[in-house]
């Protein structure tokens, strides 16, 4: 049995939930989320608590995964999802240009990205950065791919990581 998808999720006070149609809306304080059901999994809500139940156990692999994202989505209308990053590196930098994030990180070019709807960026120093949003999945993406500009390397350990990520670092050719 799926214990994430068994579990009862909590609706706080301030926070909304409809179901029509096999689609999933969540209003909060922060905005508002929807998501899409599979065709075996349905959504009782009632006294302030949400089960996700399914019908058979063809759907149990989908079973924990509508249940987490139902979680994260009323986490983010009302809390909100955070990434940080930082960049090590000499005369690697971030900064931003209206709706664009640009990234100078050592190529010949500053690497410039179209930060997407509903994330906003910070910029503590023009060596840290970091992304906020409601929607989980979308600051976790952006984030990824403002890593992927130039991942860290485990010899210098220069690079883009996230501000709580350990590089492992390797002995170079003195070594031997």
């Amino acid at each position: 049995m799926s214990r994430i998808g068994n579990r009862k999720i909590e609706i706080p006070s301030g926070v909304t939930i409809t179901e029509e149609n096999g689609i999933v809306k969540v209003i909060g304080p922060k905005g508002e989320l929807t998501t899409s059901l599979v065709n075996g999994i349905t959504v009782n809500i009632e006294n302030n608590t949400i089960e996700v139940l399914r019908n058979n156990d063809n759907f149990k692999p989908m079973h924990g995964t509508i249940n987490a994202n139902i979680n994260n989505m009323i986490l983010g209308v009302t809390k909100g999802f955070e990434k940080a990053l930082e960049i090590v590196g000499v005369g690697y930098r971030f900064s931003q240009k209206g709706n664009v994030l640009v990234i100078s990180a050592g190529y010949s070019h500053p690497v410039e990205m179209q930060i997407p709807n509903g994330i906003t960026i910070e910029l503590p120093s023009n060596t840290e950065l970091t992304i906020r949003g409601i929607d989980k999945e979308k600051v976790g993406e952006f984030a990824a791919n403002v890593r992927k500009v130039r991942q860290p390397e485990p010899y210098k350990g220069k690079g883009i990581r996230y501000k709580d990520e350990h590089i492992i670092r390797k002995e170079g050719k003195k070594a031997a």
